[in-house]
This record gives C-alpha cells, sequence and structure tokens, in this order.
C-alpha cells in the first residue's frame, strides 16, 4: 500500500530533529461549489536537520515518532537561499532606562505644550 506524500513549506527548524511543514490544499465548498485554498501544518521528523525555513520539502507518513509526529521528510526540493538569522538585541532593555526615557520624553512634551 502507498503512503500518503505531501508537499510543502517549512515554517521552523527551531526544535532539534523536527520540522513544522506548511501545507496549502485545496478544498470545494459543498453549498456554493466555490474552490478555495487552506493551509494545514504538520510536524515532521529530519533525522539530518538540514531543512531550513523557506525549504520546499516532501514529507511522507510514518509510524508515530511522538504525540504530534507522525510524518518523516523524504526530500528537499527547493533549497532556500535567503534567509536572515535572528537578531538579538546589543543591549537588554532595563527597567531603569525605560524610566528615565519616560521622564525625558514627558518633559519634552511640557516644553512643547508651553
Amino acid at each position: 500500500m502507498a503512503k500518503n506524500q505531501l508537499k510543502g513549506k517549512v515554517i521552523s527548524n527551531r526544535m532539534g530533529k523536527t520540522i513544522v511543514v506548511e501545507v496549502e490544499r485545496v478544498k470545494k465548498d459543498q453549498k456554493y461549489k466555490r474552490r478555495y485554498n487552506y493551509l494545514k501544518s504538520f510536524k515532521a521528523h529530519d533525522e539530518k536537520g538540514e531543512c531550513n525555513i523557506g525549504d520546499e520539502v516532501m514529507i511522507e507518513e510514518c509510524r508515530p515518532i511522538s504525540k504530534d509526529k507522525k510524518w518523516r521528510v523524504v526530500k528537499r526540493t527547493v533549497v532556500s537561499k535567503n534567509i536572515e538569522p535572528v537578531q538579538e538585541l546589543e543591549e537588554p532593555i532595563l527597567e531603569e532606562n525605560f524610566e528615565e526615557k519616560k521622564t525625558t520624553a514627558e518633559n519634552n512634551e511640557k516644553n512643547v505644550i508651553k
């Protein structure tokens, strides 16, 4: 018996050996007979950890690996090139700095009103 295969786009790879794949499908409305697209996300097992956000992958149904993970990556069809790493803040936001900026902003407003 053939296993189900789906093609989708990777939207998250933050978990170890797990990626989240968003699959776009077409449904037909029973009453109005109109077709529309809808998205569903699946968690898939990526053993090598080579998939990045934006890649298009082919996933295949398999035995349950965990509670939510019942799919595995078969192959990457399109590899994305424009991946920007998550940028961290240069300096942490402290409540002290926030209060100082707030009071200076209030003083500026008072000067403008006068």
